[in-house]
């Protein structure tokens, strides 16, 4: 069976062909996306997990040398929690978030792994570790496809962006890809093939022109922004080698995660102390705030909850105006608060698409606690990213050496008018910008290139 998979920052859906046409599968009931986040109940549960699903003997017997520790812990876990099967003890999607929120301190979350696939200096057992990490997500997935579709999938086109990274671009490539490969092979695709998100997105909304169009395609996704512009139409879908078609690439790590952070750091930090003056009369330090909010990096996670980072609290609470807001900043930092913090601003990201005004609840740090922004402060705090948006379109413009014809917009960040703002900003009130499925074009896409590729 071949399927397309697209492993996204925010959520993951998978697609096939079904009757000649591109059709998202059903994983929760009726809804084709589940969240990209993973809440495990011992970290030694994702390695059992994986190593129940290895076929091969030699290949099963190799794993469990290398992860003999973890699964040391799998087992210690299982006693404690009471459960025999691992799959009791690991939670996906929605279920993973509401897990989280309840116990933040007493499990393993995760929010957005692909986030960190191309990060620098990896090790290998974190690597090892990130490969588990996908397959786990990934099996998921992929279970629940071939449950709706009563078929084994074992041929995956997998999507990835043009860059996963902005620094050292070509590595962290080539890092994050092996991941993705050996996650997919891990948990039984026998054939793996990746495409570039934005033109799987653009092949889905190839199958609906009836003329060739010059199209620029915009995809905005959880955590990076890719532009491409591509020669599509009847004259070209029906080819497999389609490089001569692609007119100009750019992308970055740029995506609706950064938009959700600024947005927390911004508009929601200042009611945990980050703008409170000192008794010296010394700026705040901002880096524990910045770094509380950046759930999407390492280093930043690693440093908020390093030791030296309490100790500084502590130091700033004595020496601060406004001792109780620091006192609410530890205390979420204390409960492992700041990635439902970061929840909220997302919620309130998209509600501040159509409304002028939105409220925070943050209830579950302080009884009332609300912090409220506009329309407007929210554009003040993006336009930065924006404007890095804006560099990349025009930079595919460039290299095509010309305008499109049409702007195809897609990815889950997309949805929000500061993007079509920004477009017509940059190519005229006339440009024609037509919406794909914000959520499920580049799935739909790569079941395309899929049937294609494999036949």
């Amino acid at each position: 069976m071949r399927v397309g998979f697209d492993y996204g920052t925010s959520n993951c859906a998978m697609s096939f062909i079904n009757q000649g046409k591109a059709e998202l599968i059903p994983l929760y009931g009726d809804d084709a996306f589940v969240p990209s986040t993973l809440y495990a109940m011992e970290r030694g549960f994702i390695a059992e997990q994986i190593a129940q699903q290895l076929q091969d003997p030699v290949e099963r017997q190799i794993y469990a040398q290398a992860r003999s520790g973890v699964l040391a812990q799998s087992r210690a876990g299982k006693l404690e929690h009471d459960i025999t099967q691992v799959s009791d003890g690991l939670f996906y999607g929605a279920d993973a978030i509401a897990h989280y929120i309840a116990a933040p301190g007493e499990g393993y979350f995760i929010k957005s792994p692909k986030s960190f696939l191309g990060a620098s200096g990896l090790r290998p057992q974190m690597v090892g570790f990130f490969e588990d990490l996908v397959a786990t997500m990934m099996l998921n997935v992929k279970q629940r496809a071939e449950h709706y579709l009563q078929r084994d999938a074992s041929q995956v086109v997998i999507g990835r962006p043009v860059n996963f990274q902005g620094i050292n671009a070509q590595e962290s490539n080539q890092q994050a890809q092996a991941i993705l490969s050996a996650a997919a092979k891990r948990i039984g695709f026998r054939e793996i093939e990746f495409l570039f998100e934005p033109l799987a997105a653009g092949f889905d909304f190839e199958t609906r022109l009836n003329e060739n169009k010059k199209v620029l395609v915009v995809d905005v996704g959880g955590g990076t922004t890719d532009c491409s512009m591509v020669l599509m139409g009847p004259a070209h879908r029906g080819y497999l080698q389609r490089e001569q078609d692609f007119l100009g690439h750019t992308g970055e790590r740029i995506g609706g995660n950064d938009f959700d952070i600024l947005l927390a750091q911004k508009a929601l930090m200042p009611s945990f102390g980050m703008l409170s003056p000192l008794k010296t009369g010394l700026p705040m330090p901002l880096m524990p705030f910045v770094n509380a909010m950046a759930i999407n990096d390492i280093g930043a996670q690693t440093d908020f909850y390093d030791a030296k980072t309490g100790f500084l609290l502590e130091k700033l609470q004595r020496e601060t105006l406004e001792p109780e807001l620091l006192k609410r900043f530890a205390t979420m930092r204390e409960d492992k608060h700041n990635f439902a913090v970061v929840r909220e601003a997302e919620l309130g990201k998209i509600a501040l698409s159509s409304a002028n005004t939105c409220r925070f609840p943050l209830d579950f740090i302080e009884t009332d606690l609300a912090p409220e922004t506009s329309a407007q402060h929210y554009a003040d705090i993006v336009n930065v990213l924006l404007q890095k948006i804006a560099n990349l379109i025009n930079e595919a413009t460039i290299q095509a050496g010309s305008k499109p014809d049409i702007v195809y917009i897609t990815g889950g960040s997309a949805k929000s008018p500061l993007i079509r703002k920004l477009v017509r900003e940059l190519l005229g009130e006339k440009i024609e910008i037509v919406d794909g499925d914000h959520f499920g074009s580049v799935a739909a896409g790569l079941g395309v290139w899929a049937e294609r590729v494999f036949a």
